[in-house]
Parts: C-alpha cells; sequence; structure tokens
C-alpha cells in the first residue's frame, strides 16, 4: 500500500493532471532571458510556439537566496559549469527582475499558458500570491526547507517538489509538512542535480517506485541533453515533464548548455504526445483494426482437391494464410477425418467439409 493517500486528479488552473489526462509540459525559462526583458517574451513565445502547457520562472534575488560572501562555503567548486565564482555571483547574474514577473504573466496568459514560479523565501511566496500564481514549484535544493514548503502548502495550489537531492526522509518530511496544511495536491519530479545530466545519472525507473510508495503523481524534471529521457518518462508514469528552454545554447548564460532551443522543445512535445497515444489502454484487447487483420491469420485450408469419402492428411489439408478457415489448434483433430463432400484446393476447411 502507498505510504500516503494523495491526490490522483489535480487542477492546476486549467488542467488536470493524471493517469488518465495529457502530460503536463512545463517549458523552465530560469536564467536563460540574459536580463533582456524583450528576450524573456521571445522565449514565452517561443514555448507557445513549441506546445506546451506552462512557462515557468524563478522568484529570488541574490540575497534572498544566498548572501555575498567569498568564504569558502559560498564558493562554487566540483566539476559544475558555474566554478571559480561564488553563489551570490551566479545569482546576480541568473535571478529574473521581480518586476518583470507580473507582465511575464500577462504575456503567458494571453497566449494561453499558465505562468508560475520556484519560490526561495517567504517573500516570494508573498508576491507569488499577489500575482495569483496557480501552482507552487519547490527547487530540489529547497526540499529540505520544511518551513518554505509549509508556507506554499498553506495557500491551497498544487505543490510540485523535485527530489534531486532529496533522501527518502526528505521526500517525507515534505509530503508531510503539506498534509499538515491540508494540502493533498502533490506532485513529485523525478530529478538528477547535475547541468547537464549524464544518462546513466537518470534512474527513470524510480518514477514507478516512487509513485507507489508515496502514492502520488510523478512527473520529470530533466537535465539532459535531448529529448529521448523526457520522452521515455511517459511511458514509465511521468505526467508532467519540466525542461529548460533557451533561444540558442550559443546565447550562453548560466543554463544555456543544458537547455533546449525551440524547435528542439517543439519535437520534444510532439514526441511525447505521440507516445501517450501509443500507450493506450491497460485492457488487453484488440482494437478494430487489428480485429479485421485478425482475418489475414492462418488457418486451415485444403491444399489439394479431395473427393468425398477420402481421408483429410497431411498433404491435402494446411495451415495457411489468411484465417477463413478452422484454427490451426483444429490440425490434429481433423486428420484423418473424411470428407462429406467433394473439396477443392483453396477451399477454406469448416467442420461440416468432414466427418
Amino acid at each position: 500500500m502507498p505510504r500516503y493517500e494523495l491526490n490522483q486528479n489535480i487542477k492546476l488552473a486549467d488542467h488536470i493532471i493524471g493517469n488518465n489526462h495529457p502530460v503536463y509540459i512545463i517549458a523552465e525559462m530560469s536564467a536563460n532571458h540574459l536580463q533582456d526583458y524583450d528576450r524573456a517574451v521571445e522565449i514565452i513565445h517561443a514555448a507557445k510556439d513549441a506546445g506546451v502547457d506552462a512557462i515557468k520562472l524563478q522568484t529570488y534575488t541574490a540575497d534572498t537566496i544566498t548572501i555575498d560572501s567569498d568564504k569558502s562555503y559560498f564558493q562554487i567548486t566540483g566539476g559544475t559549469i558555474w566554478d571559480g565564482t561564488t553563489l551570490h555571483k551566479l545569482y546576480e547574474e541568473a535571478y529574473t527582475p521581480w518586476e518583470w514577473q507580473p507582465k511575464l504573466c500577462e504575456v503567458a496568459n494571453s497566449l494561453g499558458l499558465d505562468c508560475f514560479s520556484s519560490p526561495f523565501d517567504d517573500t516570494a511566496v508573498s508576491f507569488m500570491e499577489e500575482m495569483n500564481m496557480p501552482a507552487y514549484k519547490i527547487a530540489s535544493y529547497e526540499i529540505t526547507d520544511i518551513p518554505l514548503i509549509r508556507n506554499c502548502a498553506s495557500k491551497k495550489k498544487p505543490m510540485i517538489i523535485a527530489t534531486g537531492v532529496a533522501r527518502e526522509s526528505d521526500i517525507r518530511l515534505a509530503i508531510e509538512a503539506c498534509l499538515e496544511e491540508g494540502n493533498k495536491d502533490i506532485i513529485l519530479l523525478k530529478c538528477t542535480s547535475a547541468y547537464p545530466t549524464p544518462y546513466e545519472d537518470v534512474n527513470l525507473n524510480m518514477i514507478p517506485t516512487l509513485a507507489q510508495e508515496y502514492g502520488c503523481i510523478m512527473g520529470l524534471s530533466d537535465h539532459t541533453m535531448g529529448s529521448g529521457v523526457a520522452v521515455a518518462s511517459v511511458a514509465l508514469g511521468a505526467r508532467m515533464i519540466e525542461k529548460h528552454l533557451t533561444l540558442k545554447r550559443s546565447d550562453g548564460g548560466p543554463d544555456g548548455a543544458f537547455s533546449m532551443e525551440p524547435k528542439e522543445f517543439e519535437e520534444l512535445v510532439k514526441n511525447v504526445r505521440m507516445v501517450e497515444k501509443a500507450l493506450g489502454s491497460k485492457e488487453y484487447k484488440l482494437t478494430p483494426v487489428q480485429e479485421t487483420e485478425r482475418e489475414g491469420a492462418r488457418s486451415l485450408f485444403v491444399v489439394e482437391d479431395i473427393k468425398q469419402g477420402e481421408a483429410l492428411t497431411p498433404a491435402n489439408i494446411r495451415s495457411i494464410r489468411p484465417g477463413n478457415g478452422l484454427p490451426p489448434v483444429e490440425y490434429d483433430k481433423v486428420i484423418g477425418k473424411v470428407a462429406t463432400r467433394d473439396l477443392f484446393r483453396g477451399d477454406p476447411l469448416k467442420y461440416e467439409d468432414f466427418q
């Protein structure tokens, strides 16, 4: 039995997220605006053209997410694409100006896209409430911030929680914080906090494991290159996909190297929709097309003329295509029987043809 009883159909703006509904696809803008408002608007239009459901922002400033310090704790090391700078300097470059965000939401909404964000402190939560954003995305590194999660959950909107650096205990504490606020609209995103993520570190098989363990809707926050991993996640039960979108990777920026370009994102959406159709039903039954095509399956036919009273033998009865005669499973039963009338080569064998 799942550990929790969470909602299996979650309303996010005008969408329903659940197993019998389309995969919800999010384009993450992150820092790809490169501090250019017009570029941010262009990214939103590119997301719309690609066919996504939502554009996602990040709501922080360098001073709300960290402090300006050169101490070793705040230096970025370890082989990341951001090595050599500090957290504060990175976030100064990457943040989305708050004065843009209401206007960006208006642009997105006018195009029929949902727009929401990841808050990184309580001031961001209050700001998102002022904009009436329809969901809260908890970034992977914030999954341990239970007071922040509790504050978001108290707004009674869907909680989308990335698990990239989470231990199992972190996931449990995060879910329980939401439940204590009376919020059962929880979506967990399988995530690997590596940028870009090596394919061997993705572990997509955790998607059904986490769904079964926690009784939640699952999705994927994907930082791999290309669309293959995201598309494959749908076959394993992901009902939400988040990928970074930029105009051109060569434009640079903190997240540009592992972001998708518009045409690539369009291909991702197309392939996700194709896989959704291909997954079909869990019930084993033939489609109308398969029922028609079944007529081409093998069956028992007369392959040499047989006179009335002659025996049916392997020489004059064979299992061949198409399927108009008796099923091949009857072959051993009919061999040795006697023809009740003259049979001719190419006749499908019927029960009344022998005794």
